[in-house]
């Protein structure tokens, strides 16, 4: 019997880390651009069942079968429509990915209690490498602003981090009240 080749995983986010406590416990998780899986992994070792979205799902075919899991093939950017409509989530994880037309979808989709977690490159990343153009990067407060009326804001940043290698981000984690 052959085993399957396992792309490297990289690290869930430290942001998402540092807030994944305050997920709701049990509470379904979406994965917005989940790519290789790595915050899926993260929430489904800590018992929560994980939606996935992304136009490809070939970094969590490692994952396919398992019954917490749910893998949403859908290409955003092209102009696919929203595939979750009405669904809401304990927590909506979305790292370094950013299509703005979804943005306040993202903001719907948390559940009472539940909590966005985000984060991204921000204006200034040019200077670091891509990506750079500004259609790519979050202009300065547009996750507050993102948020605003709407989900409490528990934390905000817009920094320059050192992981994986110096980048411009904006990071937020913001509750729906019950």
């Amino acid at each position: 019997m052959r085993a399957e080749p396992r792309c490297e995983v990289s690290a869930p986010s430290r942001w998402i880390v540092r807030f994944a406590p305050l997920v709701p416990e049990g509470g379904a998780v979406l994965d917005v651009a989940c790519g290789g899986g790595r915050h899926a992994r993260h929430f489904l070792a800590r018992g929560h069942p994980v939606t996935c979205v992304d136009r490809e799902l070939e970094g969590i075919s490692d994952l396919r079968g398992r019954y917490r899991l749910e893998p949403v093939a859908a290409d955003l950017e092209a102009g696919a429509p929203w595939p979750l409509p009405g669904r809401r989530f304990a927590a909506v994880v979305v790292a370094r990915y950013l299509h703005r037309p979804i943005l306040p979808v993202l903001v719907d989709a948390v559940a009472p209690g539940g909590l966005l977690l985000y984060e991204t490159f921000s204006a200034g990343n040019e200077r670091f490498g891509r990506p750079s153009n500004p259609d790519f990067l979050l202009r300065p407060g547009e996750l507050l602003e993102a948020v605003r009326g709407t989900l409490r804001v528990l934390a905000y940043e817009d920094v320059v981090a050192d992981e994986p290698q110096p980048s411009a981000l904006q990071r937020i984690a913001a509750r729906r009240e019950p």
